[in-house]
């Protein structure tokens, strides 16, 4: 690999040391580093993993992404600070493997049937410039509350069939790369970011039998909001990666299933997820 593209977190690199570092490294070996709408390079990310998110979301990249931490835990980042030289020259030499992750898409549906939206959520289009109703997400979507410490209600059906009624705070629908996220700290599955799953997981369930469900990455999740269980009408925000909020209310549904795009993440290492999970798990 020959062409970079660098996109750095500004408040976790201060006055831009280590991207300077990153660009000055790269030239030295003759490697090129490339404006952000070079869609046929490698996109290096210098963060966390809410920079790696942020990239993914703001880039038109077809290439691989690969993370520097600069953050603390950094699931999604595969280069630590004290062996980034090493690194670039294995990225340069080509001494890396590419891992594809799935990705959600919704629909968010405002007082309409959504039916039909079951049978057309993989066939959408995935360009969110082109069409605003229909939102990816790399790690999760989330669907929770928005003023009053109220307990939310929510309606759940797979692939047009009533699953359950949660009552909890919110709700959680999560890739595998997601799974290290959010669902996490919800007390939500950990999944190998290679698999195709969804995870649905409620947060704070108000119930001692409510528990997170794992499905296929064909199925097609419909999350309903009913009126509340005293009645009244229901005001939720949902959420795509932690962005894209809208505001939504008793009456609307939101969709979610697989989308037909991918992202492409460059690792380095030989360790299986496991292998990370042990790491990640043990450091203080």
């Amino acid at each position: 690999m020959n062409k970079f593209v660098i996109y750095t977190n500004p408040y976790k690199d201060i006055d831009d040391v280590v991207t300077n570092k990153v660009k000055d490294y790269l030239c030295k070996k003759g490697a090129s580093v490339c404006e952000s709408d070079q869609t046929d390079a490698m996109t290096l990310v210098l963060g966390g993993d809410g920079t790696m998110l942020q990239a993914i979301r703001e880039l038109p990249s077809d290439g691989p992404y690969i993370g520097v931490n600069l953050g603390n835990l950094g699931f999604l980042t595969e280069i630590e600070r004290d062996n980034i030289e090493t690194s670039l020259d294995r990225l340069i030499e080509d001494d890396f493997v590419l891992e594809k992750r799935m990705l959600l898409e919704g629909k968010v549906n405002i007082n309409t049937k959504c039916d039909a939206d079951v049978d057309a959520i993989n066939t959408a289009d995935t360009d969110q410039n082109a069409d605003k109703k229909a939102i990816w997400a790399f790690n999760d979507v989330v669907l929770t509350r928005c003023g009053s410490l109220k307990i939310l209600s929510f309606e759940i059906y797979v692939n047009g069939r009533f699953l359950h009624e949660y009552l909890a705070d919110g709700i959680i629908l999560s890739t595998p790369t997601g799974s290290t996220g959010y669902n996490l700290s919800a007390g939500g599955p950990l999944a190998s970011p290679a698999s195709e799953l969804i995870m649905l997981t409620p947060i704070c369930p108000h119930s001692l039998n409510q528990r997170s469900i794992i499905l296929s990455g064909d199925d097609v999740v419909e999350i309903k909001i009913p009126l509340s269980k005293d009645n009244h009408e229901q005001e939720m925000e949902v959420s795509f990666d932690g962005s894209n909020r809208q505001i939504v209310h008793t009456g609307d549904s939101i969709v979610v299933g697989r989308s037909n795009r991918y992202i492409t993440i460059a690792r380095l290492g030989k360790d299986s997820f496991l292998d990370v999970l042990n790491r990640k798990m043990s450091e203080k």
